[in-house]
């Protein structure tokens, strides 16, 4: 018998309270090209496996995160499955969804479901394995003497973005599970003698301060996209950068308003992008370059050239044409592979460098 997730009135006990001071707009953060375009990315393809964000405080890397809820259509979720199970296709691996309740007479009736907002959830950097992929309610056990689970914030994050602010702070392990679970789809808790599997397909954003120090190779390596940002020195923009945020500190939601018309086109470009998706055509050409980059770069493994096809297409996507470009190679190069370079202490250019002059020579040889 499948172990049923505990919830309270309705909805998952772990349930996010909303604050009703808007998110600021994703539209209205000034600058920092390189994070707001590898967020985009991975909402039209999650597939890419993710992103890392490393940079300097205050550089708009939470902001950018929690902003992209407002960007994406809502979605249609069964009432009371806390793991936000589409109703028209829910998971098989929800017990929730799947429990004799949700059948008549053999047969699935119709679950019923209601609108709700992408699911964006913050990682507590002090978070424990058992509040971040769900443990036992010891208290139920106790009182009714049966066994249930009580579903963490990979439960919350299904459908949705599960945000790590620190991830390069946060125990190895914990990385290394998250990772796991964010390329599976699957979340498997093994305590006191049952196994509970259940659905926790979502977009892993990572960020850090480098100062702070990176996180291992190993696990680096398993982020589709590495954002490095810095902070902006041009003057005119960080002066508008401080108006925009003093105009929303004292009007949210009159600011929020101001910034819709953007809001809703770029809405309607991912929305666009994303029915396109399928359809994108990865040319040899591009497949060519991408391969040829890591074999020039002697990046290891495959992950990068696999990276690089996805995300090419979806910036294909994303510009509305249905094949990719090898210009569009050279402009995800650094996003893709900056992370995945081998460090040699005798090499005085910097990552950056060596991808930009990797893709000079891959790009001309191709063209050739």
């Amino acid at each position: 018998m499948a172990t049923q997730p505990t919830t309270k009135n309705g909805t998952a006990t772990d349930e996010v309270t909303t604050s009703a001071v808007p998110v600021y707009p994703f539209t209205a953060i000034v600058g920092q090209e390189d994070l707001k375009l590898a967020l985009l990315l991975c909402v039209i393809d999650p597939t890419i496996g993710g992103v890392m964000v490393m940079g300097h405080r205050g550089t708009a890397k939470s902001t950018a995160v929690r902003a992209l809820a407002d960007l994406l259509p809502k979605i249609r979720t069964v009432i009371g499955c806390p793991y936000n199970c589409d109703p028209a296709v829910p998971s098989p691996y929800c017990a929730y969804c799947s429990s004799a309740d949700a059948k008549a007479n053999g047969a699935r009736t119709r679950l019923k479901s209601a609108q709700s907002s992408v699911p964006v959830v913050d990682l507590p950097l002090g978070a424990t394995e058992d509040r971040v992929v769900g443990a036992l309610d010891i208290e139920r056990a106790l009182i009714d003497g049966t066994q249930s689970f009580a579903p963490g914030l990979l439960a919350r994050a299904n459908r949705g973005f599960l945000y790590i602010d620190e991830v390069n702070l946060l125990e190895d392990h914990l990385v290394d599970l998250l990772l796991d679970v964010a390329v599976s789809g699957i979340n498997v808790v093994e305590r006191e003698g049952i196994s509970v599997r259940h659905p926790a397909r979502f977009v892993l954003v990572g960020s850090g301060n480098p100062e702070e120090g990176d996180l291992r190779p190993q696990l680096l390596d398993r982020f589709g996209l590495h954002a490095r940002i810095t902070t902006i020195e041009d003057v005119a923009a960080r002066v508008e950068i401080v108006r925009r945020r003093r105009a929303f500190d004292a009007d949210p939601h009159g600011f929020v308003a101001h910034w819709e018309k953007e809001q809703a086109k770029l809405r309607r470009r991912l929305s666009a992008a994303r029915r396109r998706l399928p359809e994108v055509e990865l040319t040899d050409e591009a497949l060519q370059a991408a391969a040829q980059l890591c074999v020039t770069l002697a990046v290891d493994g495959h992950r990068g050239e696999l990276t690089l096809s996805r995300a090419v297409v979806a910036l294909a996507a994303l510009e509305g044409r249905n094949t990719t470009q090898i210009q569009d190679i050279a402009q995800i190069a650094t996003l893709a592979l900056r992370h995945r370079l081998r460090k040699d202490p005798l090499e005085s250019s910097g990552d950056d460098v060596r991808i930009d002059r990797a893709v000079q020579e891959v790009c001309q040889n191709v063209h050739q």
